[in-house]
């Protein structure tokens, strides 16, 4: 059988899927890490499948609640999220209004298109976890919170917090 470039991108976004809904489902409470977004051979360089994005639900925010931007702490830190007029569920969840949280430390958003990286400026809650402790080197460090959907996709718009800056201390 022959897969046409119309019959193979489906199959590979489906099974992208199913990768990244395995690898970040856990029910542990530790924050799940998975493989980076799935690629697919165009005709010569590789491109990094984009995927559909879920509408969000109107007045869905997304927060840090014992931390806020210009704070001084130590490491380890203990971060608890908020969440309102979203439910926050385990990913592979496809129901209407939900989502799982991901923490930006010191990077940008990702593209808003594409599943969301997984490295150590990129950490996903795929269990639906709600807080976390994390280590920081001393000095200046920024955290963001980021909703994906079931696929770890941004939501459309996307539900994010504000981006807050906070100086570590010894």
């Amino acid at each position: 059988m022959i897969l046409t470039k119309t019959k193979f991108l489906p199959a590979i976004a489906l099974l992208a899927t199913g990768v990244l809904v395995a690898g970040c489902g856990g029910g542990s409470d530790a924050p799940q890490q998975t493989a980076g977004p799935a690629v697919v051979e165009d005709d010569s360089p590789l491109k990094v499948l984009e995927m559909p994005r879920t509408p969000s639900p109107e007045g869905a925010i997304v927060f840090f609640t014992n931390i806020q931007n210009g704070d001084t702490v130590t490491s380890p830190v203990t971060l608890l999220f908020g969440a309102e007029n979203i439910e926050v569920v385990k990913a592979g969840t496809f129901d209407p209004a939900t989502g799982h949280h991901h923490l930006l430390i010191d990077a940008e958003l990702p593209p808003m298109n594409q599943a969301f990286p997984a490295d150590a400026q990129h950490i996903h809650f795929g269990g639906g976890q709600m807080e976390t402790v994390i280590e920081l080197e001393p000095g200046t460090h920024t955290l963001q919170l980021l909703l994906g959907d079931g696929n770890h996709v941004p939501h459309e718009p996307p539900v994010m917090s504000e981006k807050i800056t906070v100086t570590i201390v010894e």
